[in-house]
């Protein structure tokens, strides 16, 4: 699928994009160092091995986020689940809500799309404040996240917002892909969640 090049530094990494940005990943020392602290009995090159081999985004999803996602919630919580009577799991969602952690909430709502029979994930929508290392920029691009940008003056923060919405309508209509947006600029640190009046 061709993707407009206006999006190209929005957009999460598309298949063809994996193969360099994994060498990219891999040559990184500090994506090393994270690897083996959250995998300490296996192996660099297995890891390394186990990546390559992932030709598209839900593929990395797959091999390398579901598994730990379901570790975390086995050791954290005592249960975890999502009532989808009311959706079709054939059709693209937008997915609007809070969060504490935009990294595992997004990551724990793609395992349980895929638990209940969905066939993709959602395309996660991350401030670039968050996006410092171009190593995690990669990874979460990786992890299918479309960047919204921060800090810009206003006329540029009109430009960037129509670009996303269209990313957006793009990513639903054309990709086939559900969303993930939170419901307000970063996290509620004072527990109010309401959401912001211009997501709506």
């Amino acid at each position: 699928m061709k993707i407009p090049q206006e999006f190209d530094t929005i957009r999460p990494w598309e298949p063809e994009d994996l193969p360099e940005v994994f060498d990219r990943l891999l040559s990184n020392d500090q994506f090393k160092q994270v690897l083996a602290y959250l995998y300490p009995q296996v192996p660099f090159e297995m890891i390394a091995q186990k990546l390559k081999a992932c030709k598209t985004n839900l593929d990395f999803q797959l091999a390398l986020a579901y598994d730990f996602v379901h570790g975390i919630l086995k050791k954290a919580a005592t249960g975890c689940e999502m009532d989808c009577t009311s959706l079709d799991n054939t059709r693209n969602y937008t997915f609007v809500s809070n969060h504490r952690d935009i990294v595992l909430d997004s990551a724990i709502l793609d395992v349980l799309l895929i638990d209940n029979g969905f066939k993709t994930t959602c395309e996660i929508a991350i401030g670039d404040n968050l996006l410092s290392l171009p190593w995690v920029k990669d990874l979460v691009r990786v992890n299918k996240a479309f960047i919204v940008e921060r800090a810009l003056s206003m006329r540029q923060m009109l430009m960037s917002s129509k670009r996303l919405s269209d990313y957006m309508h793009f990513a639903i209509k054309e990709k086939n892909e559900n969303i993930w947006i939170a419901q307000r600029e970063g996290r509620a640190k004072d527990s109010n969640d309401r959401t912001q009046k211009s997501i709506l």
